[in-house]
């Protein structure tokens, strides 16, 4: 087994020496991950038999499919917003001090907290109604 310690240089930065990488270990992440192994044996034993190269563009593809979806999303809010003049007026007020570049990000990440608070709350109601509607009928 290899040396674990620090994470691969970041934005694709070569190393200045020829030592060998060394990554760190979160034992929550590798939990996950065994438990994955053990119910995916079959596929497990498919990525294993993949070649290097074809594991490596396997995971960049990967990569590339979420930041498209990423993109999708994000076009798909500010579409809404454009086609919502109250949201749009609201969120040019509270954007007219910053600099044009940094808008549309701030609008961006005020929307997908949005989104995921109400998908939270929306998962924690569910739940609850499935702990109260559990009984017996007599």
């Amino acid at each position: 087994m290899s040396t674990i310690k620090t994470k691969t240089p970041p934005n694709g930065a070569a190393e200045t020496n020829n030592e060998p990488h060394t990554y760190r270990i979160n034992p929550e992440t590798e939990g996950k991950i065994d438990n994955w192994i053990n119910k995916h044996s079959k596929d497990w034993d498919y990525i294993k038999a993949m070649p290097g190269d074809r594991l490596r563009r396997t995971l960049v593809l990967n990569d590339v499919r979420r930041l498209e979806a990423r993109e999708r999303i994000d076009g798909e809010i500010m579409s809404q917003i454009k086609n919502d003049p109250t949201r749009k007026e609201a969120y040019d007020i509270l954007t007219k001090d910053m600099p044009e570049e940094q808008r549309e990000e701030f609008i961006l990440k005020a929307e997908r907290e949005k989104r995921r608070n109400k998908q939270q709350s929306q998962s924690q109601t569910q739940t609850q109604t499935r702990k109260e509607g559990v009984g017996v009928g007599v």
